[in-house]
Order: structure tokens, then C-alpha cells, then sequence
């Protein structure tokens, strides 16, 4: 029960964790707005709250002494995963302060990076927030303001993965995992590439036969050469 529960979790912070990423790439863009930033200013408070809650969940878990030496080495494996996502997470709210501080809205002589994106990003947001749609509430000028608190937040985040650290210590390369690179787009194209792989032995193999074909003429040419040359020294001498 506890194991789906903290996968169940890990999911959830995955998924609003590629969400902000994916709006984050789009501050200083044409689909840039004041929307946008209440937006992010949500879902990276959600990807918060869903950390803490994976956190606590981990670590209760990891430092029960009665966990089978299976199940803790399954804990151990989402643990790194939940690492992971944490580290992504700060990445892009660094990325999303040094970006607002480049591109705040309310300054008209600043220009907008043509990233050839367009549309807003509300869609997105409300996946992110499990909800059909975006309520926005922010003042106007939350493009500056927000930025002292992203500050903080991204301070709490790092203090957060320093407890992790010294509560639990779990080293990554120690951690296996449970497949190989990419298997799940190797699963997904598995019918796709067995019908290439079917052509391509055909091809191989008719290449193969007229190089056969070729390589008897040629030989076969060379030895009535040969042939004629021998039978004219004889007569010659």
C-alpha cells in the first residue's frame, strides 16, 4: 500500500515537474503574458507541496528497520527518481528567475525572443494542477513581484535536497535499475522495427545474390581470357 502510494506520488510530481519545465521555456517568448507567469507561480508551488509530500513518504519508509531487503531496494530506486526530479525542478526555477529578470513584462522597449511558439500555455497549466481550467487572480505586476519569492522557494528546494542527504543516504550508483536505457521506446516500436528489420534482410539478401551473379561473370571472363591466350603462345611457338 505505502509502495503505490509513493509511486502514485513520484508520478504526479513528474508530470507537473515537465509541465514547468515546459512553460518555463517560454518566458521571454511570443506566447509570454501575465497569465503565463500566474501559471508557473502555481505549478512550481504544486510540484512544492507534492515534493514535501514525497519526501516525508520516503523517508519514514527508508528508515523503517522492518523493510524487506526487497522492498527497500525498490524505495531506494524511487528515491533516486524523486532526487532527480527535485534537481530538474531547481534547475528550471533558476532558469525561470534569470529569465524574468531579463524579460519582465511591463517594460515596452524589451523585446520578446521569437522562438516561432505560439498559442498560450493554459492547457498545460490545468494538466499540471488536475484541473479543467486555470482561474486567474494575480495582480498585474506579479512579474516582479513573484520573483523575490521564486528566491526564496528555490532556497527552500535546496535546503530541502540537503536535509534528503543527510537523512537518508542514498548513493545513486549504488541504486539499479530495473531496465535497460530506453526500453520503453524500444517496447513502443518493437512492431514497427521488426517489419523494417524484415525488409531489410530481404534486401541484403538479394544484394547478396547479384553480387554472386557478378562475381561468376567476372571470373568466368578472366578464365576464357585465359584460355585464348594460352592457345595463341602455343601456336605462336
Amino acid at each position: 500500500m505505502v509502495k503505490e502510494e509513493c509511486k502514485a506520488l513520484l508520478d504526479a510530481l513528474s508530470k507537473v515537474t515537465a509541465c514547468y519545465r515546459h512553460m518555463v521555456l517560454t518566458i521571454g517568448g511570443t506566447s509570454d503574458s501575465q497569465n503565463l507567469r500566474e501559471e508557473l507561480k502555481k505549478t512550481r508551488q504544486k510540484a512544492q507541496e507534492l515534493a514535501v509530500a514525497n519526501r516525508n513518504k520516503l523517508t519514514a519508509v527508508l528508515k523503517d528497520k522492518s523493510v524487506s531487503k526487497e522492498d527497500k531496494a525498490e524505495f531506494e530506486r524511487l528515491w533516486v527518481i524523486f532526487s532527480t526530479c527535485l534537481e530538474i525542478l531547481e534547475i528550471d526555477m533558476r532558469r525561470a528567475l534569470e529569465l524574468g529578470h531579463e524579460f519582465p513584462l511591463n517594460v515596452p522597449k524589451k523585446h520578446l525572443i521569437q522562438t516561432g511558439m505560439s498559442g498560450g500555455t493554459s492547457g498545460v497549466a490545468a494538466r499540471a494542477m488536475s484541473i479543467q481550467n486555470m482561474k486567474y487572480e494575480a495582480e498585474h505586476n506579479i512579474d516582479v513581484v513573484d520573483l523575490k519569492d521564486l528566491e526564496n522557494e528555490i532556497n527552500q528546494v535546496g535546503e530541502m535536497m540537503y536535509e534528503m542527504e543527510m537523512k537518508v543516504n542514498v548513493p545513486q550508483w549504488t541504486v539499479e535499475a530495473k531496465q535497460d536505457p530506453g526500453a520503453e521506446l524500444k517496447s513502443t516500436i518493437s512492431v514497427g522495427a521488426s517489419s523494417i528489420g524484415m525488409i531489410s534482410v530481404e534486401e541484403n539478401k538479394s544484394f547478396c545474390d547479384i553480387s554472386k551473379i557478378l562475381a561468376g561473370i567476372i571470373f568466368s571472363a578472366v578464365l576464357i581470357i585465359a584460355i585464348v591466350l594460352a592457345v595463341c603462345v602455343v601456336k605462336l611457338s
